[in-house]
């Protein structure tokens, strides 16, 4: 079987101006490589015909497939069908099917079809027209002697489902795609790329197929193990011992595999043991109540973001120690751990979990910024407790407390602390 290259082009000058992000590609990405093809070149256009032609062109020199995402809708600016002609030397011809099931669309839905709706129906002469049946931009394929551009429209729904039910068998059958690309994913809490790196650095450099490698995001870090083969099955049979391998490395750390996230899985932990949990947090404001409530809603009591001293107060009438309320509220981590124990028993909940994060007033950076975090939750075998060297206000800081804050929560329901 011959390896195939693919090039994406994905066209809009919202995309260039950041008014829209190009998930797209991304998705399409990943789609491509686990049907094993390779992905070598992504590249993204405005809606200028002089480069639109010049990137079409080049990806049709340079790669066996070209897939384009938008511009192929019935305004002005879109311009792909007609620069695809141009650049594969066709005429743009009336495909008189496609133009009836644009008009049978808009008459389902009770509307006017447009004069310029019917520029959709265009396509280049000898390309292969495909229904559209979730918008009224139908997509084509032409076949090249260079090779072939698969032209999609741009809405993520469309895009994905045409992709998944027309794109992939046409590219199966036209190139005898066998191999598919199977990974594993396996994510770690507590501990910096570097030190993943450190602990699995040989299966990184060693590994060829399957071969192993490690994505660090705020909180987390991944890793990935991937096989190109021809079957699941040969595919799980070889990721197994390495996937058995990082499993011994990481112990406890190792929370997750593939989609699952740490709200998923401490949500499952709350409700296979019927646990029910309060919150107490501040310069999160509610990140982490919110993660816990689209997972596990019913496990979630009660929630408090406290930017003052004032629901501080109220919630630390439940304290163990009530006469040095003054006194610990001077004491950030002695704080933390009582306000951990006071909404619990606020609430009445089986867990209480309180995060005390204070940023450097002076610093303003977004990742790993100067500061003091503190977090602890409370149980019925006392309290548990975590102090972190950052706090800072941008969104990976933030995500990286929420995310160890739930971690703390999952080893104390798993008792791996």
């Amino acid at each position: 079987m011959a390896t195939v290259n693919a090039e994406i082009v994905a066209i809009g000058s919202e995309l260039l101006l950041g008014q829209i992000v190009d998930t797209n590609s991304a998705w399409m990405a990943q789609r491509l490589a686990e049907i094993g093809v390779n992905l070598f070149y992504k590249t993204i256009v405005g809606d200028n015909a002089g480069r639109m032609r010049e990137i079409i062109s080049r990806a049709l020199e340079r790669s066996d497939v070209v897939i384009t995402s938008g511009g192929i809708g019935p305004t002005e600016d879109d311009l792909t069908r007609e620069i695809v002609a141009e650049v594969t030397g066709r005429e743009l011809v009336l495909d008189a099917d496609l133009l009836q099931q644009i008009e049978e669309r808009f008459r389902k839905r009770g509307f006017i079809m447009t004069k310029n709706n019917e520029k959709q129906a265009y396509i280049p002469s000898g390309a292969i027209p495909v229904e559209n049946p979730n918008g009224t931009a139908p997509s084509f394929i032409v076949e090249d002697p260079r090779g072939v551009i698969i032209a999609l429209p741009g809405v993520p729904f469309e895009m994905k489902w045409l992709f998944e039910n027309r794109v992939i068998p046409y590219l199966r059958d036209k190139f005898d795609l066998r191999e598919m690309i199977v990974s594993r994913v396996l994510k770690i809490a507590e501990i910096g790329e570097s030190s993943v790196d450190d602990r699995i650095g040989h299966l990184i450099r060693t590994s060829v197929n399957p071969t192993v490698g490690v994505l660090a995001h705020p909180g987390q870090v991944d890793v990935r193990i991937s096989v190109k083969t021809d079957s699941v099955e040969t595919a799980q049979r070889l990721i197994a011992p390495l996937e058995e391998e990082v499993r011994q490395a990481f112990g406890p750390h190792l929370f997750a595999v593939d989609n699952e996230t740490m709200e998923e899985v401490v949500g499952r932990l709350l409700n296979t043991k019927g646990v029910t949990i309060a919150v107490i947090e501040d310069l999160t404001g509610g990140m982490i109540a919110k993660r816990l409530q689209q997972a596990a809603r019913e496990s979630l009591a009660e929630a408090i973001i406290a930017h003052s001293e004032q629901p501080l107060r109220r919630v630390l009438r439940y304290s163990r120690q009530p006469e040095r309320l003054e006194e610990l509220l001077h004491d950030d981590a002695a704080l933390t751990e009582e306000l951990a124990f006071s909404i619990r028993a606020h609430s009445q909940a089986g867990l209480g979990l309180a995060v005390r994060a204070i940023p450097d007033p002076t610093r303003t950076t977004q990742n790993l910024s100067p500061g003091k975090t503190y977090m602890a939750v409370a149980d019925d075998q006392g309290v548990h407790t975590r102090e972190y060297n950052f706090a800072g206000r941008g969104t990976p800081d933030l995500t990286r407390i929420t995310t160890y804050a739930l971690n703390l929560v999952r080893r104390t329901l798993e008792g791996t602390l």
